[in-house]
């Protein structure tokens, strides 16, 4: 098994309940086991800015899943829940987004899949809430300068 974290956010409908939702779904596919979470927090929204607040939440996950086999399980989590990346501003709201923001220490550049997530630095609260769930230290990237 390998440890990845996981973030979930939503800004759309009853935002609670899409992020319990979103949790039950990943746990319910075959692969992934719940380990730790993250308080859930509010958030402005960053990059899309007329647009309603965000519920985020990270989630500490044990996987036998590949970080690709994990990616798609997060994206059919997403279809799932009713939502279509390719509608819609890019950043823009949404009833759920599941991203991968580690896996197991790693880092990967590849067409689709970069881990540590290209913009978890850029977001301290999910830096702090991956720190809540658990993630190594050695795993959080550096901050980056505003």
């Amino acid at each position: 098994m390998r440890r990845a974290f996981l973030s979930l956010g939503s800004n759309l409908g009853d935002r609670v309940e899409m992020l319990g939702a979103a949790r039950s779904a990943l746990i319910a596919r075959g692969g992934i086991r719940l380990a730790a979470f993250s308080p859930v927090i509010e958030t402005d929204p960053v990059d899309v800015t007329d647009q309603p607040q965000f519920l985020n939440q990270v989630l500490s996950v044990d996987t036998h899943l590949s970080p690709h086999g994990l990616l798609d399980a997060c994206l059919g989590v997403e279809r799932a829940m009713g939502r279509d990346r390719s509608a819609g501003p890019r950043r823009g709201p949404r009833t759920i987004d599941v991203d991968i923001l580690l896996y197991a220490g790693l880092s990967i550049d590849e067409p689709g899949l970069t881990v540590p997530h290209p913009r978890l630095a850029a977001r301290p609260f999910f830096v702090e809430l991956c720190r809540a769930a658990g993630a190594p230290e050695t795993w959080l990237p550096a901050p980056v300068a505003a």
